[in-house]
């Protein structure tokens, strides 16, 4: 029997050294600073977990937890059908139109984050196009004290944003899909739903999942475009956990803020877990792992 050779876990040093320094370093400096009570850098107060203590007990954080578990679910239950939806309209369009709409759905992804919500907040001004479009149609948008209008503007702003993610996968799955497929399904007389619950889905479910874990872990750190439209008003219907992570940074209340970082990391790293774990079943129930 021929051994094993792991010759090539050493090409995973370099990537490993910058881990560590980018990401494991800093955590731990961070999880130090949590158990702190820190006035400056040469006074330093212990004071164990009364900051954990602190925060899982206070109301806020529940209701922040709450919000941003339904922002997540809400931007993933749009995005995701929007986006398969797009990527099937785009494959029966012409290769070379369908080139040109997914370079313009990614356009999105490549502008900054901190200018996005600028640039959605000039187009609503009332001379702006948008504005104009709101007040042709007799619609009236107060994003400033209405809350509804408030979380429709950030999940559409968040969805213009993050669908072309979603298209782009979603179409590339789509365009591995042999043609013998389609061919067998049109002699059975398939049915749209079928061919896509039978022969789509299937083949692009693995890109779905990598996106599902994409804009969940993205949603809950959502910052600058709530901070920009409505700095998590009106009244905190869009304070998010990101935005009180943010108030105790400005606030220069790092042991609290220390604390607060590593508490929102270990629930999404909790998330990830759970979303693995279900990907794992899933393909065991569909038999695709022993």
């Amino acid at each position: 029997m021929k051994p094993h050779n792991n010759a090539a876990w050493a090409l995973m040093i370099p990537a490993g050294v910058v881990m560590i320094f980018v990401a494991v370093l800093p955590m731990l400096a961070v999880l130090n600073y949590s158990f702190h009570d820190i006035f400056s850098l040469d006074k330093v107060l212990w004071v164990g977990t009364d900051w954990y203590k602190l925060i899982v007990t206070a109301p806020r954080f529940w209701a922040s937890l709450g919000r941003s578990a339904l922002f997540s679910t809400l931007a993933i239950s749009i995005q995701l059908p929007l986006g398969i939806a797009t990527a099937l309209m785009l494959r029966k369009m012409q290769p070379v139109w369908a080139t040109v709409m997914l370079m313009c759905l990614s356009i999105p992804l490549v502008v900054p984050t901190n200018m996005i919500a600028g640039l959605w907040l000039a187009l609503l001004r009332p001379e702006g196009l948008g504005g104009q479009i709101l007040s042709a149609l007799h619609l009236y948008l107060d994003y400033k004290f209405t809350a509804v209008h408030t979380w429709a503007l950030i999940l559409l702003v968040d969805t213009w944003h993050w669908l072309g993610l979603v298209v782009v996968l979603a179409y590339a799955g789509l365009s591995s899909i042999q043609p013998a497929y389609y061919q067998a399904a049109a002699v059975d007389s398939a049915s749209r739903w079928a061919v896509f619950r039978w022969i789509e889905l299937p083949q692009i479910s693995g890109a779905l999942w990598i996106v599902m874990l994409l804009r969940l872990v993205d949603s809950f750190m959502i910052y600058t475009e709530v901070m920009t439209i409505n700095a998590g008003g009106p009244n905190d219907a869009t304070t998010f956990l990101s935005l009180e992570l943010g108030e105790e940074i400005k606030a220069y209340s790092y042991g609290t803020a220390a604390a607060r970082a590593m508490v929102d990391f270990v629930f999404v790293l909790t998330l990830v877990w759970v979303f693995v774990k279900l990907r794992e079943v899933g393909k065991q129930a569909a038999g695709d792992i022993p």
